[in-house]
């Protein structure tokens, strides 16, 4: 429950208005014990066994940061939908550096910057991403977003290392 609040009504009535709190994401803390962030962003203690939507993000971040990290998710989603992927885990550093990892088991390092840079960044990775695993037809296993004018890729199956 979110929020409850209950008022007199005149003369002898109480009307009883109960919010309820609407899980968005599996908040995994540092200290160890898995919460909850609801769709306004806030986390909330409750029994993560207990939520019916199996399919929720994680999030990990510094504490105060679930509502930026919902928003982030908001807009990364649809991105990474494109690659028929979803994003299983979302991370952001103390240093504001962010990650995801991938239903698929990939990883992409997203690095840092205003949030409509990390997203373009993740948009033009997911653009050109399909050239690069159509050619070795393999799939994605890591990707690096960090580097100014491209990104690094590591396929699995794929090794650059000449054979002796």
């Amino acid at each position: 429950m979110r929020r409850a609040v209950v008022r007199r009504v005149w003369p002898d009535r109480l009307a009883v208005r109960l919010e309820e709190q609407r899980p968005a994401a599996i908040w995994q803390g540092d200290e160890g014990s898995d919460r909850l962030v609801n769709s306004l962003g806030e986390v909330f203690d409750a029994n993560v066994g207990d939520v019916e939507d199996e399919g929720l993000p994680n999030f990990s971040g510094p504490e105060g940061s679930s509502a930026a990290m919902l928003a982030m998710y908001a807009r990364l989603q649809p991105v990474f939908e494109t690659l028929d992927a979803s994003i299983d885990t979302l991370h952001l550093s103390r240093r504001g550096s962010w990650s995801v990892a991938l239903d698929s088991g990939a990883t992409v390092q997203l690095g840092r910057g205003s949030d409509d840079e990390v997203v373009a960044r993740s948009a033009r990775f997911a653009r050109t991403l399909p050239q690069v695993t159509g050619r070795f037809n393999e799939p994605l296993e890591s990707a690096d977003l960090r580097h100014t004018d491209g990104y690094a890729v590591r396929l699995r199956g794929v090794t650059t290392n000449a054979s002796h």
